[in-house]
């Protein structure tokens, strides 16, 4: 069995809801997994949009989430979590809007695709402080042991739609 992501709030390249964007109140969706492969010390999760600032012509990789250090113990995170919630252990790094915590999707122009990636990996790392998702992917290089990811799209409504 190998690892795999999942979430109740939207199926794999579906919609994301509102309620899960700038558009709404912004709220993390549900997320759940299973798979874990043996060996697995922690879980590491990173949300980011490859498609920023127009999917026709994208510039960067926008960071809207990074956690690290999750536990074993949870099998998801659910609807709205935020830093009070998370499982014991778990740290935050910084999005690009150089905050912790989740922040949703808000494209600026058409449709853009949301990915969910969650790592499973052989090591707990120590407090990174900040740290930004480029700077974990260095820390995670030669611990992941597997890894998987839920995809989903969302486009604002323009005021005359």
């Amino acid at each position: 069995m190998s690892l795999r992501l999942s979430s109740t709030a939207f199926e794999p390249g579906g919609e994301i809801p509102r309620r899960h964007t700038c558009d709404g109140p912004d709220l993390s969706p549900p997320l759940a997994w299973s798979g874990l492969p043996e060996g697995t010390l922690s879980l590491v999760l990173i949300v980011d949009d490859p498609d920023a600032p127009d999917p026709a012509a994208p510039k960067v990789t926008w960071v809207h989430w990074v956690l690290y250090n999750i536990p074993l113990s949870a099998a998801g995170l659910p609807r709205a979590t935020d830093t009070e919630d998370l499982p014991a252990g778990t740290r935050e790094g910084l999005n690009d809007w150089r905050h912790t915590g989740y922040r949703g999707p808000c494209p600026p122009i058409g449709r853009h695709r949301y990915f969910y990636k969650l790592y499973a990996v052989d090591t707990i790392f120590p407090d990174l402080g900040p740290v930004t998702k480029a700077q974990l992917k260095e820390e995670m290089e030669g611990h992941i042991l597997d890894q998987s990811q839920l995809m989903g799209t969302y486009q604002r409504q323009t005021l005359s739609e």
